[in-house]
């Protein structure tokens, strides 16, 4: 009964991550018009999927043991229905705001779950230990995402203005005709034929219209395009690499399934997820916090993923999510399109998360408690 009931609640958490974070990666894809919905939404599945994929192979590295985060003492931690409680509070704050069309962080749902079963179990909490979970990386993610975006885009944005480089714009590789002369003495000079290669920066009229000897022709936008495609792709699948295995860790107190099972279970729910759910959410994320155009779109993508990667590399307690959001409104605030109220709106949500999660965590736990009997 309690083994099945942590089954059902750790799958539901995976399903309601999938809804809320699976498209937070190909946002700027969909918001700046650079593919449809659906070709958004199934990159981001393929990559997140992928992701979890590869936590199989690197499972025993990747899997760490749940904890309190200094939240919870280790008994509690052992108990299959206080956990069973944690990933239902975590899972309904995550949907509830799936259905609303907020991104939220689910790490930050499971820290409020945790801090409602502890403060239900046994009276008390270390809010020390809350500060550095929850206070200090919502504080740090979006600032220094908002800051990082401007930079990088402001950057590429001056770059692009001192080349005058502009949509219609290509790379051109092709071979140019030469003429070589040779003189030796006592010989008459010769004339030798010969081709060089050469890379040049036109218009793309001009480009089509070069003789046959053009190699290779690139498209800006396309490549651009190409680019955005990848950072996007590499953003969800360092997502599905890193929260498959912080959920499955949920599951290490059953001894149903083996351990890469799990993960594939987790996976696979994430994945129906974010496939079924994840309309809300792509909205807000794509047209609501600000209009991007491709290469604002690239310079979100590029953000995240640096801040990201440097942020896990050095051990700072940022979040994905927050970090997403951020780059996107940075974008925004530096081309004077940010829609400012739909940020205090989301940045409400994120401030609502904690006790929402606490609120349900705890509800949940005194119901295994007092009506099942087996809390």
């Amino acid at each position: 009964m309690t083994i099945a009931l942590l089954f059902v609640t750790v799958c539901f958490l995976a399903y309601s991550n999938g809804a809320n974070d699976n498209f937070k990666g190909v946002a700027s894809l969909f918001g700046s018009g650079t593919t449809s919905y659906r070709v958004a939404l199934a990159w981001a599945t393929v990559t997140t999927l992928a992701g979890s994929i590869c936590a199989l192979f690197l499972a025993e590295t990747l899997l760490v043991k749940f904890s309190g985060k200094g939240l919870a003492p280790d008994s509690l931690i052992q108990s299959i229905p206080f956990i069973t409680a944690v990933a239902a509070g975590a899972g309904m704050t995550v949907i509830l705001a799936t259905r609303l069309g907020f991104p939220i962080s689910t790490t930050h749902a499971l820290v409020g779950a945790l801090t409602g079963s502890t403060l239900l179990a046994t009276g008390t909490i270390k809010f020390s230990a809350l500060g550095a979970s929850f206070v200090l990386p919502l504080l740090l993610s979006p600032l220094v995402a908002v800051v990082l975006a401007i930079v990088v885009y402001s950057g590429f944005r001056q770059i692009r203005q001192r080349k005058a480089i502009n949509n219609l714009l290509c790379l051109c590789l092709e071979n140019e005709p030469t003429i070589a002369v040779s003189t030796f003495i006592g010989q008459s000079g010769a004339l030798a034929a010969g081709q060089n290669r050469s890379l040049s920066i036109d218009n793309r009229s001009a480009c089509e219209s070069r003789y046959a000897g053009v190699i290779l022709g690139i498209d800006l936008r396309r490549a651009i395009d190409a680019l955005h495609f990848f950072s996007a792709g590499a953003v969800c699948f360092a997502r599905g690499l890193n929260d498959t295995p912080k959920i499955a860790a949920l599951l290490l107190l059953t001894p149903a399934l083996v351990l890469q099972e799990k993960i594939i279970l987790v996976a696979l729910m994430m994945a129906a997820g974010g496939l079924l759910n994840a309309r809300r959410v792509a909205e807000t994320m794509s047209h609501k916090i600000t209009t991007i155009s491709h290469g604002q779109g690239l310079s979100a993508n590029l953000t995240t993923a640096m801040l990201v990667i440097f942020a896990s590399k050095l051990g700072l307690p940022v979040s994905t999510t927050h970090v997403s959001v951020g780059a996107l409104f940075g974008i925004g605030l530096t081309a004077q399109q940010a829609n400012k109220n739909m940020m205090v709106s989301i940045l409400l949500s994120w401030l609502l998360t904690l006790p929402c999660a606490a609120l349900c965590a705890a509800g949940v736990y005194a119901i295994l408690n007092t009506y099942a009997g087996i809390a």
